[in-house]
């Protein structure tokens, strides 16, 4: 994923009145400039570590331990109620044995996003299973206020579910419940519900406002600054609730067969009020997720179980309301450990469009495929035929305005500050970003008879934006902040958008606007053959330039040259042997590079399962082979992957789960089963067609 444009820089860090902080000191400085974590780094798990729920409407991540660490409601890109993940005083949800944090066993039930935790004790084994609770669509007698997609059967319950079920023994079961409302800037206030101890309540308390605060923002009518409101959070459970300061509270012994429930709910839906209830509702989110991947279509393959999470990844980071895909579920998670490259990736990428469309599309997904074009088209339109430029990125929700600023009361995980939120780079000159949504609209229409008369506007004025603009510099696919450049992957992009816009516009019956851009588009090939290549015939980072690039690889991925052009071929290889560290792809190198950035970062993944697609379109499926099997043994332990890897450790680095490293995981896996299939059907037919 890309940077963000923000003259932002690390800060030593002062706690705010009234909130209580690990005391994390700046970790930016130390000797070769490598970032030093401090030392209670071990209070942080490994973020590969952490398991993801969804619901479609929001999501949470959850550590071995059985805390949950990172929830934000009522959207994804709310403010979190529990941060833990960016600092351990930030707010947590935990259920586990009392004394024991290490769990036997973690999965995912097959086919769902329910979690299953075995613990273990001296005296027994206990279950618990974590879900976001799927049930029938619920707005029957008025529409929802936030639904644009069509509703389908399924809605969000907004309830977080939580069963444990002792199997052997005698176990003692621990609850604590401790929300810090907006990313730990307003404390909570428990009441109980009723005249037991069953059910409670906790209310934000207002923090002062005479400090600055970026995150309150609502969703304007004319698709400006998201806005939230923290919600009030209902605990329910039939274990017996303490309510000590901000904590909620609850201990009780199980012994074989007990069973036990505990909801959290956000929303005027009614919780489960017995074990029975919470069990029901645990088989209908299980039956969600099971009849959802029974519509997709997956080969019958060792590596099937590797699609089938991506998959299941990938619709859990959906916003189903609008039917936007987020880059990532998480904000500040580092790409260099103890350093300052941290950014919100919890918006939607328009560059992101086309390899999420064809991922959805290939594995028969095609309904969550229709939802996100909508959402793209929707978002880069107009409704009112005015003139909206085209953005990088966009609020799941639409928003245009996503003002970056940070949360410098929160000590970052691991010690990596500044931790962000919102992203500065949505107003960035980014040229690829026309021959992304040109793609996109291609793909998606493809299939189809025709042209739908409202999208036909918005192909000819995002066609000649590219024609206005290729010629110009910019910041490139990869949003840095140093100087623009000519970047060579953004030409082939403004060269993808009028090849596609040539396509459509035949499609459509207008030929003399397909004559015309195929012309330019002409123009722009010539143009990068003469200035984008270095004397071996490989492609450059930017024109006159030497060093490599990742991004490079889109000109065999997106067709600009077909993949038997040894020009092609050199490029693929170059990247193969020299961007590398251990086999795993750098974006570029940092010390040729002028990102405006300090430190060094990990390997993209969503680059290395580009260059197996890559290396299967050049015949090179052996050595396409051996990476894919090498970055599948890095998934984490529950098949999920964040943006990149350390090449030395293979730990994971960046936000957590990414869309695109996943988008990219689909794509490249598709390749090599095509290319191994092509002995027994003797045709190989590659992923992005010309």
């Amino acid at each position: 994923m890309a940077h963000q444009d923000s003259t932002s820089r690390t800060k030593t860090r002062t706690g705010a009145p009234g909130v209580e902080g690990n005391g994390a000191p700046d970790a930016r400085g130390s000797a070769g400039g490598v970032a030093v974590p401090p030392a209670d780094v071990a209070a942080f798990p490994p973020i590969a570590d952490y398991a993801f729920l969804s619901d479609c409407e929001a999501n949470c991540l959850v550590a071995p331990s059985g805390s949950v660490e990172w929830m934000c409601l009522p959207r994804p890109d709310s403010p979190s109620v529990f941060g833990s993940l960016l600092d351990r005083s930030a707010g947590h949800f935990r259920i586990s044995p009392y004394g024991v944090t290490v769990p036997a066993a973690r999965r995912y039930l097959p086919g769902s996003m329910i979690l299953e935790t075995t613990w273990q004790t001296g005296t027994g084994w206990v279950i618990v299973r974590d879900a976001l609770v799927m049930g029938p669509w619920h707005n029957r007698t008025r529409r929802s206020r936030t639904y644009r997609r069509t509703p389908d059967d399924w809605d969000a319950e907004h309830v977080l579910l939580r069963t444990i079920r002792c199997v052997s023994g005698t176990v003692e079961m621990e609850l604590t419940c401790e929300p810090a409302f907006d990313y730990h800037r307003s404390s909570a206030r428990w009441s109980y519900i009723g005249d037991d101890y069953h059910q409670a309540a906790a209310e934000p308390v207002p923090a002062p406002r005479d400090r600055p605060r970026p995150s309150d923002l609502r969703t304007d009518a004319d698709g400006g600054e998201p806005q939230h409101d923290s919600p009030t959070l209902t605990l329910t459970t039939d274990m017996r609730l303490g309510l000590e300061g901000r904590d909620a509270r609850a201990r009780t012994r199980l012994v074989e067969g007990d069973q036990l429930y505990v909801a959290l709910s956000w929303s005027a839906l009614p919780p489960p009020h017995t074990y029975d209830e919470a069990a029901d509702a645990m088989w209908r989110t299980a039956e969600y997720w099971r009849q959802w991947i029974n519509i997709g279509s997956f080969p019958d393959h060792p590596w099937r179980e590797y699609l089938q999470r991506s998959a299941l990844t990938l619709k859990g980071l959906t916003y189903a309301p609008t039917g936007a895909l987020m880059a990532a579920a998480t904000t500040s998670l580092p790409e260099t450990p103890g350093g300052s490259r941290n950014w919100d990736y919890r918006y939607t990428w328009v560059r992101d469009s086309t390899f999420a469309l064809w991922s959805l599309y290939t594995l028969g997904l095609n309904r969550e495929a229709d939802d996100f074009f909508a959402y793209i088209a929707e978002a880069s339109g107009s409704d009112d035929g005015s003139e909206r430029p085209l953005q990088v990125m966009y609020g799941i929700g639409g928003e245009r305005t996503l003002t970056e600023g940070t949360l410098d009361h929160l000590g970052g995980y691991e010690g990596a500050r500044p931790v962000r939120i919102g992203n500065g780079a949505y107003d960035q000159a980014q040229h690829d970003m026309w021959g992304a949504l040109l793609d996109s609209i291609y793909l998606h229409l493809r299939s189809r008879d025709q042209i739908p008369e409202f999208l036909w506007p918005l192909i000819v004025e995002q066609v000649g934006k590219a024609i206005d603009n290729w010629r110009e510099p910019d910041r490139g696919i990869w949003e840095v902040r140093g100087e623009p450049q000519h970047f060579t992957a953004s030409k082939v992009m403004c060269w993808v958008a009028l090849d596609r816009g040539a396509r459509l516009a035949r499609m459509h019956g207008e030929s003399e606007y397909s004559a015309q851009w195929s012309k330019i588009a002409d123009e722009i090939r010539d143009d990068v053959l003469e200035h984008g290549l270095d004397e071996r015939g490989v492609f450059t980072q930017y024109y006159g330039g030497t060093s490599l690039d990742a991004s490079l690889l889109l000109v065999v991925l997106r067709r600009f040259l077909p993949p038997d052009d040894p020009r092609a071929r050199a490029t693929v290889l170059a990247i193969a042997d020299e961007l590398t560290v251990n086999g795993l792809v750098l974006r570029y190198r940092t010390d040729s590079t002028d990102d405006g950035l300090d430190g060094e970062e990990g390997t993209f993944t969503i680059c290395s399962f580009w260059l197996v697609a890559a290396l299967v379109e050049i015949g090179e499926v052996a050595r396409a082979r051996r990476l894919c099997e090498r970055l599948l043994s890095f998934a984490s332990p529950l098949m999920l992957y964040s943006e990149e890897l350390d090449p030395h450790t293979g730990r994971h680095l960046g936000n957590f789960p990414q869309a695109f490293t996943h988008l990219s995981l689909i794509n490249a896996i598709v390749h090599l089963i095509r290319a191994e299939r092509r002995v027994a059907t003797g045709r190989f037919r590659p992923a992005h067609r010309g």
